[in-house]
Formats: structure tokens, sequence, C-alpha cells
């Protein structure tokens, strides 16, 4: 089978500056690293492509006698890598992207050592979703998840006996080996140790010299009263194991605070809004609405209050992070228009209404139909 054009590979014209081949590199590396898609060959078989590509095309020379010679270029003797990871030769440029791009999520750079040695392990992301009610009294949840832990054969060392890793006897500890091709002497990562300078010779059975194991974890996270949507907390020591000895990495968990079916919060108030009755509204009188702590507050109505009028209450809001101070209730008073009314009910309106003229009952409707019939010129 032909094999494939190396710009078709990175999906980037002939012409494209060295910027962005690393760019267009950079973007399918991240998407089809091993890391990322486990036992997904199709996605290993990419990767494999696009890091044979970008090692020749990265380089000036290799990719002036692509240019020129396609893939003969560096058959029969050329200028191509040796077998290294993978199947095919890294350029020496290609370690340094490496730990660019994914440093991060395997614990540190490359170095000598770096694959048989210690590694930290990952850190891990949990999502939990409470109640608002658990977030102003703070609570104690229990979470299962799965992890990585250090293998109890081994005591995580990753070699049987604990005997630990030697140095490759190929590299000599250096993890990258030199070969004469043509007029040229190519340097790639040692096929022996792939790069990591030691190598162990004897594996645990049970890890497969990982050090470390997958198992199902419980742990109780405490959470503080006064979090909010979105917040963190950090379990320093309860990620995944590191392999081979090496640290643990730490558990994020990511709080997610549910809406409520009375109350809107911001920040450490809240906001509820209270239907009141017409008649109770116009002559006054004390209702008792319900906190976030689960008691009753009493909340004055004044003889006239209008819809919209917000009564506070003060620390009777959320709890306040760190804190034993609280926030405030603001409780938004809406007047409500009676239904179903009975024919006496509607008889005692209509009289109400015909006096409503001589008494001036309504100023805030009255005025404003004085200010629209000023603004059309009417008297």
């Amino acid at each position: 089978m032909a094999k494939k054009d190396y710009y078709e590979i990175l999906g980037v014209a002939r012409t494209a500056s060295a910027e962005e081949l690393k760019k267009a590199y950079r973007k399918l590396a991240m998407q089809h690293h091993p890391d990322r898609n486990h036992g997904n060959a199709e996605a290993e078989h990419k990767f494999k492509e696009l890091n044979e590509a970008y090692d020749v095309l990265r380089d000036d020379d290799r990719r002036a006698a692509y240019d020129r010679f396609g893939h003969a270029a560096f058959e029969q003797g050329g200028m191509g890598g040796g077998a290294g990871f993978g199947g095919f030769g890294f350029g020496a440029g290609f370690a340094d992207i490496f730990d660019e791009m994914f440093g991060e999520i395997l614990g540190g750079g490359r170095r000598p050592g770096a694959n048989q040695g210690p590694q930290r392990g990952a850190d891990l992301r949990y999502d939990l979703d409470i109640t608002l009610e658990e977030a102003f009294e703070g609570t104690v949840k229990r979470i299962t998840i799965p992890n990585s832990i250090a293998c109890d054969d081994c005591k995580g060392t990753g070699s049987a006996g604990g005997s630990g890793a030697s140095e490759c006897g190929m590299c000599k500890g250096h993890g990258r080996v030199r070969a004469q091709q043509g007029f040229f002497t190519v340097e790639r990562t040692c096929p022996t140790c792939n790069g990591a300078g030691r190598v162990i010779q004897n594996p645990c059975k049970k890890c497969g010299g990982q050090g470390r194991v997958r198992q199902q974890r419980t742990l109780d996270v405490e959470i503080p009263a006064g979090v909010e949507d979105g917040m963190r907390i950090r379990l320093a020591g309860e990620g995944e194991a590191g392999a081979r000895g090496g640290h643990t990495g730490d558990l994020y968990v990511i709080l997610g605070v549910g809406q409520h079916a009375i109350f809107q919060r911001d920040g450490a108030n809240l906001y509820c809004r209270v239907p009141v009755a017409m008649t109770a509204a116009a002559l006054g009188g004390k209702i008792d609405v319900p906190t976030i702590d689960g008691d009753a507050a009493e909340v004055k109505i004044d003889p006239g209050t209008q819809s919209g009028h917000r009564a506070r209450l003060r620390h009777k809001g959320m709890s306040v992070l760190h804190s034993a101070s609280r926030g405030d209730m603001y409780v938004e008073l809406a007047v409500e228009t009676p239904v179903h009314l009975s024919k006496r009910q509607k008889e005692l309106l209509a009289e109400f209404a015909a006096e409503e003229a001589e008494n001036k009952t309504h100023p805030e409707s009255e005025g404003f139909l004085s200010r629209v019939r000023e603004a059309l010129g009417k008297k």
C-alpha cells in the first residue's frame, strides 16, 4: 500500500510555514494520542503517521528532500530514521514538543529514566452535585471513584522483589542512540528503554511493571458551609497513584449547587418572591415566610403595600464561607388579584369601585392617566 502524503496527513498545504506545521501537528497529536484513546488501534496508527510526517517536515533539509523525491528520499539508506517507538524514528526536537504537549498529563517532562523511573500520578476530577440547603449547612458526602493505587505486591516499584530498574545496556542510560544513515548521523529514541535510560529486568506480574493497579476507592468529602456553585475542593494525595513509586496525584472535587424551588442566590444573599392577598396589601398585616434554615420569619406588611416592594431580613441569607456571619434575605411581595369571586364579593368590590374616584384610592394609576392626558394635549 502506498504511503500517504505527509502534508495530507497533517492537513496542511505544501507551502505551510514551520509554525503552521507545528500548530497542525499539536492539534492532531493531542486528538489521537494513545493516552486519550486507550485500545483504539486506528487512533494509535494515526498518531504514528502524524509523528512520522512531522519528524520529516519540521527539519528544513529533510523537508527539502521530501519535496523533491517524496518518500523515496528516505528509502534504501536515505535520510529516514530508525525503528524507534511505534516503528519509526523521532527527530531530535520531538521530545521538546512531547514535553510541551503531554508533560502535565504524564506528571513531568521526558528525561532519562522518566518512563521506567518514578512518575507522579495524575490529578483526578470528580463532579459532585449538592442542594442549596447542603451548601448552607455544610455536609459530608461519600463518593466512589475508579482510581489507581500502589501495587501491594511490588510496593509500587513495578519490579518483582523490589529490585527496581537498572541502567539500559543499549543507550547506557542516555535514553537515545545514534545511527549512521548515508551521509547523516541520526539520533533517535532508544528502542530498548523507549527513551527512559533504565529498564525493569523483572517486572511485577500483578501490575505489569507499572507499580499500580486499578481499584474503586470510597472517600468522605467534607463540604464546608457557604460553598458556591463551581467551587472546587482539593484533596491532596487522593488522586492517581504514581507509577513505580512516584508521588500520588491530587483529587479535585468540583461542586455543583442545584437550583432551589423557592430561593434564588446571589453570593451570600437570598431572594424569594411571596404572593400577598390584595386585602392584606391594602389593609396591612403580617405574613410568615420560609427561610433557608427551615424556620419561618415574620414579615410586616404596611397598609397600601404595592407589588414589587422588598422586605429585608438581616442575617437570614446563606452562610459565608469560613465565617460565622450570614448574608441577608430579600422578600419581594407580589400583590395577588382575587379570582373566582362570589356574587357578594363582586357586589362589595363594585361598591368599593364606586367610591374610588371620590377617595382617590389609586394615586399611581390616576397620576399615570393624568400624565397621558397631558402628553396627548387633553384636559
